[in-house]
């Protein structure tokens, strides 16, 4: 429809336009041709005009051009006609005669007396007023100041959401100035607040009745501007200025406040914590004594079940006793047992030493019998050897005096060292040492003399 409505305006212009330049054309021609007749003679006229010498000028079409017109002034009488209202808003119909009629346009295509009513459209979203606490070039909007009891001033920094109420539109359309926002609620907002700060103190507005002051003043701008069909949906205190030195004053005086506080609360969890140790304390001491109890009567049952067990207990303990003496018994007999084994094998195990000490003993004799033997078959030998070389002995000797000592080979008649005092006292020695060596009791013959020492048989 809007584009329905653009489209018959652009062709009402367009209809005009082509009336205007009809009309402008057909004067054009009239005039140039006047301006060609009238600047030469009659004559030369009347020879180049020829056939239209006898003929008035053509008219002007303006039947053509009067119809032209009356269908652009229809196509946008048309266009006036029909209103439409975009999303967000709504409209007031407004009457030439009658002035502002009752009840709403709302959103979408609407048709009215062209020439006769008009539509006022008014933006039905919501809306935000907002004030400034200082003076700031970056910001647009009004510097809100109140006083407060002291006659401080205090800088407020609100906004304001509403939104028009679409149902009254043409009461707020007759009644209330244009624009709403700048004229109704800016001068509302601010005299509202001027009226509740000097109610509380700087320091309450401040801190501690800061919601109280915003609470009541949205309340009295609410009621205040939905009787001239605003509706608000919020007020908001977003800020707060105070005098300088005051903020400075009220700044120590708030972090001296809030240290007492600080110490307030750390007494109470101080107080609290000995609190709790005493609870705890006597918790701990219930919870003892009721041990305690348990305990004794956990005791008691005790003592009871071992006095009813003692009456089943000691039949079978008499029978662990007789039980006993009877494996003592066993242990016994069986312990006399194994000692007479004991002694029986210690009496075998004797006579089985007995019998091999004997058999050691004739093992050792007859290795002596057989060793001296031995023995006396090898000096046998020695003596035969020695008999048919007696320069062996010097030899032995030698080697056996020293081993520093050379070895030399002297005849026996030789008058020197080992001819007559070592020969003569080996030669002696071996003569002095002649010994029974058959076992008769007489004297052997004279053997060879040898430097063997006689070996004395060994006893085990």
């Amino acid at each position: 429809m809007l584009a329905l409505k653009y489209l018959l305006m652009i062709l009402g212009i367009g209809l005009f336009g082509s009336a205007g330049a009809l009309v402008a054309y057909d004067v054009f021609l009239a005039t140039e041709l006047r301006r060609l007749l009238g600047g030469r003679g009659a004559g030369e006229a009347a020879a180049e005009v020829g056939p239209l010498a006898g003929r008035p000028f053509p008219p002007v079409r303006s039947h053509l051009a009067l119809q032209l017109a009356a269908a652009g002034a229809l196509a946008i009488l048309i266009t006036e006609a029909v209103v439409v209202i975009p999303d967000g808003a709504a409209g007031v119909r407004i009457s030439q005669i009658l002035g502002a009629r009752p009840g709403t346009l709302y959103p979408g295509v609407h048709l009215i007396t062209p020439l006769v009513d008009s539509v006022a459209i008014y933006d039905t979203r919501e809306q935000v007023y907002t004030t400034l606490a200082s003076e700031n070039p970056k910001l647009n909007g009004d510097v809100l100041n109140v006083q407060a009891r002291e006659g401080l001033n205090i800088g407020l920094a609100v906004a304001v959401r509403y939104r028009l109420d679409p149902k009254r539109l043409d009461s707020i359309h007759t009644n209330l100035p244009q624009p709403v926002g700048e004229q109704v609620v800016a001068p509302v907002v601010s005299t509202i607040y001027r009226q509740l700060a000097p109610n509380y103190m700087t320091r309450e507005i401040f801190a501690t009745k800061r919601e109280e002051l915003r609470s009541k003043a949205a309340e009295a701008i609410t009621a205040r501007l939905a009787s001239d069909g605003i509706l608000v949906r919020e007020v908001l205190l977003r800020d707060l200025q105070l005098p300088a030195e005051y903020a400075k004053g009220l700044e120590g005086l708030l972090l001296k406040e809030q240290e007492n506080e600080r110490l307030g609360t750390e007494q109470e969890i101080k107080q609290k914590e000995v609190k709790i140790a005493e609870l705890e304390a006597e918790a701990q001491k219930s919870r003892d004594v009721k041990q305690a109890e348990a305990q004794a009567q956990v005791r008691v049952l005790q003592a009871k079940a071992e006095a009813d067990a003692m009456q089943y207990t000691l039949p079978l303990k008499q029978k662990q006793i007789e039980q006993t003496k009877l494996e003592a018994q066993a242990r016994k007999e069986a312990t006399l047992e194994n000692a007479e084994a004991a002694a029986q094998a210690k009496i075998i195990d004797s006579k089985a030493e007995v019998e091999r000490q004997k058999n050691l003993a004739d093992a050792d004799a007859n290795r002596i019998r057989v060793t001296a033997a031995a023995d006396a078959e090898r000096l046998k030998y020695e003596a035969s050897v020695l008999k048919q070389n007696p320069m062996l002995i010097q030899k032995i000797i030698a080697e056996r005096l020293s081993d520093k000592l050379q070895i030399m080979m002297v005849p026996m008649d030789g008058k020197n060292f080992f001819a007559t005092d070592v020969m003569r006292s080996a030669f002696s020695g071996v003569t002095a040492g002649r010994n029974d060596d058959q076992g008769d009791g007489t004297d052997d013959p004279p053997a060879a003399a040898t430097p063997t020492a006689q070996r004395k048989p060994r006893r085990q």
